[in-house]
This record gives C-alpha cells, sequence and structure tokens, in this order.
C-alpha cells in the first residue's frame, strides 16, 4: 500500500502478523503511523521510523473498543485507565444502563445504581457539555463515547421514581437529552431492571427515543428482564426501535437464572429475525457471572453471591454472602439487607449460553466492569485478553481474526467509528501488538485487580499508552462527539 512521499513515519512495526479487524485472514507485514494516522501498511522495506519495532511475528490489530464501560469517572479520576489499557482497550463507550454523570444535579447521595460510577453529588454535571469539557481539558488514556442515562434523566426530573413520568416531566427528560445529544452525547441508555426506571412504561422510553431519531442518535439498554421474562424484554426492546426508529443495541445479552439456562437458543433467533427488519445490535462479556448493585429483592437465581462493597461493612467486600450470612447469624437475605447500599456479583449464567452468545457472529465484546468497586468483578481487568486467549485459542470457539473483529470493526461499525476499528491506511493509529501464543487474563474473582499478560504494547491516536507492561502516562484519548461519528448499525 502507498507510503508518504517522504518515506518517513513517526512509529513503525515491523514484521507483525496483521489482523485488520474486518474478519479476514491475517497476513504478515508492516505497519507505520505518523502523527495520529496509519499511513501505510505492507512490505514497507523502503520507509524508516523514528521508532522501529520488532514484532516478531507478534499480533498487530486495531485497538479494542470496550463498548460496554461503567468509565464515565474513572477516564477523569483515573486517567492513565490502566485497568483497560492492559487489555489492548483503546476507545471505550460509556453512560450505559441508564446511568450517566450528566446531565444531573443532586444534592444527596445518588441512589443506585447511579452510585455505581460515582457516591457524591459533586461528581455529577449539571449540563452534557460541561462533562465533554472536563474530558477535553483533562484528557485521558483512551477514546470516549459517552451516551446519557435514562436513570440519571428520572432522577433529575420525576419527583417520584415509583411512577411513570408526567408529560410535563418526559419534555423536561427530553429537553436535557436534546441538548446532551447537540452537545456530543452518542445517544441515550436505559435501565429498565433498575429501581430508577422500573416503572417507566415503555411508551416513556419511546418518547425520548424519538428525540434520539431527530438526532442521528442511538439506544442501548440493559432490558427490563434477563431472566423469566426475557422474550418479552426483547420485544420491548424491538418495540421501543421501530415505534421510535432509533437504532438499538441489547447490552450484555444473557439468559439469568437456572431456569433459563439453555435459553440463548430461544433468543439469539429472535434476535436475528428483528436484524431483518430493523437496526439491532448486542454486546456480551465471557464470564458466567454478573455485577451490579446488591439488590435482597432481586437475586437473579444466583448459585453464589459475592459482595463487591458495602458502605456499613466494607470488611466484608470480596467475601461470599453465604459465609457474612453465617458470620451474623442471619438469613442470607436479611444478611444483604444489613449491607446496603452495597454491590456484588452474581453466579446466575450457565457456560453454555454465554459461549453460544459469543459465538453468534452479530456479538460484540464489552466488560460491563464496574471501575469503582472494592473487590471488583475480574471483567474489569480481564474481559478482552480472556476472549482471545481462552475462548479463541483454549477453547477454540472462533478463529483469532473473528475474536478481534468482535471487539474492533464490528464494534466501529456499531457505534459509527467511521476511522476507528480496521487496519487501513488513512484510520486513526488505534493499535495493539499482542502475542497471540500467550496472551491470557489473570485477573479472578479472588484477584480481580490484576493485569493480563501478553499484550505488548498499546498504541491510542498515535502514542504509545501502554508498553512493557505499564502504563507510559501518556493521555492522547479524546472525547468523541456524535457530530464526529458515521451512521450507527452499520451491517456485521
Amino acid at each position: 500500500m502507498s507510503a508518504p512521499v517522504d518515506g518517513k513515519a513517526d512509529i513503525i512495526i515491523r514484521n507483525a502478523r496483521l489482523i485488520d479487524g474486518t474478519g479476514g485472514a491475517s497476513y504478515q507485514g508492516d505497519i507505520a503511523i505518523r502523527d495520529d494516522r496509519i499511513v501505510a501498511l505492507g512490505a514497507l522495506g523502503g520507509m524508516s521510523g523514528g521508532t522501529e519495532i520488532d514484532a516478531q511475528g507478534k499480533a498487530v490489530a486495531p485497538g479494542f473498543i470496550d463498548v460496554h464501560t461503567h468509565d464515565d469517572r474513572a477516564v477523569l479520576v483515573n486517567p492513565t485507565m490502566k485497568n483497560k489499557v492492559s487489555q489492548g482497550v483503546t476507545t471505550v463507550v460509556t453512560g450505559n444502563c441508564g446511568v450517566s454523570l450528566a446531565p444531573l444535579k443532586i444534592d444527596r447521595r445518588p441512589p443506585a445504581p447511579l452510585d455505581l460510577i460515582c457516591d457524591t453529588p459533586e461528581g455529577f454535571y449539571g449540563d452534557f457539555a460541561s462533562y465533554l469539557k472536563a474530558l477535553d481539558d483533562a484528557p485521558a488514556a483512551v477514546n470516549v463515547l459517552a451516551q446519557v442515562g435514562h436513570s440519571s434523566l428520572r432522577v433529575g426530573a420525576v419527583s417520584d421514581l415509583n411512577r411513570a413520568a408526567s408529560s410535563t416531566e418526559i419534555k423536561e427528560m427530553r429537553k436535557k437529552l436534546e441538548e446532551s445529544l447537540e452537545a456530543g452525547a452518542i445517544g441515550f441508555s436505559t435501565g429498565l431492571f433498575y429501581p430508577p426506571s422500573q416503572a417507566a412504561p415503555t411508551e416513556e422510553v419511546i418518547e425520548l427515543g424519538k428525540a434520539l431519531h431527530d438526532h442521528a442518535g442511538l439506544h442501548t439498554t440493559h432490558m427490563r428482564d434477563e431472566a423469566d421474562h426475557i422474550t418479552d424484554s426483547l420485544e420491548e426492546t424491538f418495540r421501543i426501535g421501530r415505534e421510535a426508529d432509533i437504532p438499538v443495541v441489547i447490552s450484555h445479552h444473557k439468559c439469568s437464572g437456572a431456569d433459563n439456562h439453555g435459553r440463548s437458543a430461544e433468543t439469539l433467533p429472535l434476535i436475528d429475525a428483528a436484524m431483518k427488519k430493523q437496526r439491532v445490535g448486542l454486546d456480551v462479556y465471557p464470564y458466567i457471572a454478573s455485577s451490579t448493585m446488591l439488590n435482597p429483592k432481586r437475586m437473579m437465581g444466583a448459585s453464589r453471591v459475592l459482595v463487591t462493597w458495602s458502605v456499613p461493612h466494607p470488611e466484608h467486600a470480596g467475601r461470599d454472602l453465604d459465609d457474612i450470612a453465617k458470620d451474623m447469624g442471619l438469613p442470607p437475605l436479611e444478611a444483604a439487607e444489613k449491607l446496603l447500599p452495597a454491590g456484588a456479583v452474581y453466579f446466575s449464567m450457565a457456560e453454555e449460553d454465554v459461549q453460544r452468545i459469543m459465538q453468534y457472529p452479530h456479538s460484540m465484546i464489552g466488560s460491563d466492569g464496574l471501575p469503582h468497586d472494592t473487590k471488583p468483578h475480574p471483567r474489569l481487568w480481564g474481559t478482552f485478553p480472556r476472549v482471545l486467549g481462552h475462548y479463541s485459542r483454549e477453547v477454540g470457539l472462533f478463529p483469532l481474526e473473528e475474536a478481534v473483529r468482535k471487539m474492533t470493526g464490528l464494534s466501529a461499525l456499531q457505534f459509527g467509528l467511521k476511522d476507528r476499528g480496521t487496519l487501513k491506511v488513512g484510520n486513526y493509529a488505534d493499535i495493539v501488538m499482542f502475542d497471540p501464543a500467550t496472551v491470557i487474563d489473570t485477573a479472578s474473582f479472588a484477584d480481580p485487580m490484576q493485569p493480563a499478560t501478553g499484550i505488548e504494547l498499546v498504541i491510542v491516536n498515535g502514542r504509545p499508552v501502554w508498553r512493557d507492561g505499564a502504563v507510559t502516562g501518556t493521555r492522547p484519548g479524546r472525547a468523541i462527539r456524535r457530530q464526529q461519528l458515521g451512521a450507527f448499525g452499520g451491517a456485521a
């Protein structure tokens, strides 16, 4: 492929196994970077670089796109983003599950699950433009695409969260949503599973979704039910997309509870059928356990519950709820009440469903990690290397090229990232170099905050952010606005 006329680049990685993110076969070659762009690919013997790296046959791929995160505040308070760049992640999508830092003014501890991303009112932003400006003024090591959370809108506008919003309250929420979209928010997420939004009828979401249609935004959803009523929730999601005429992404698709194990064989054909009529996407994480707020009323049929944090009893972080209950001399549900507010990991899924959903051609990879938990779910540190090392290399679920596509090219198509997600001349230089033979997650439920092995170099917008097992301290990430993106919901 063509090289710059002067034959010079800032960085050249030579002798690499180039995996371009399209799912196509990998090939041996070199890649050249100048400023923040890829300027050449192929046999680049006639070029010279200010820095030259011999990949020695290791894989070079587009930087991974984490399409489902709760990094809204983490990108501001932990901007080197070690837990993400150590996995090869170069772009994060925030504001998921109906939870965002903006637009919301609040004078008290935010209700769960908003407290998963920030537990003090000072961390929230009254308008979305201020949040994006904070990211511009103090960039993170990764790029950020930020959404508006429905629960955050409801907490700010609805006087009683246990009922549907009034027409006046919907108008107020829609106004804030439209202002946020104009400021650069990429879309709108819902968490109809969670207390602040459980009372919201489908029609409320559709009305807000119409603002997304008018501003060419995207809707992502933590559905109302991922257990016994999962098919009803899928139909609700499809209806929202149809009636508002917007693309929808089903977040962390799963089938929770023993009674629902195996039902992905039922849900995926429903998603397939919907995709033939409307724009639908989905993401998944590579674990049989979920993690969110501890809610004694909704334990999701879990066979085991691990406490990740507790305000009144921080000493119990990382322990099994059953063990805590025995120490307290209480039944588990009563012990859980004593721990609130708190977070938990729920072992509620079947491996067969996780693998079937991951293998589904349209599934993207998203970590859903909670960066502020005391003892977080290991997905925060291990998601992407686990897909590459465990599921692709060890289990043989799909070829390495397909694993990479699910975390790069497919994600870029769904989220309108027209200049990222593939190795292509002219694209932004978001790049990861890893060893296919050794890459693996090391984070575990017992020791969850451990970086993966085998991720050797991570570059964001042309600048290294992870090298030789450590962050570089460079923070070249950008807050990417909706106005900079292409169409959502591209073909897989």
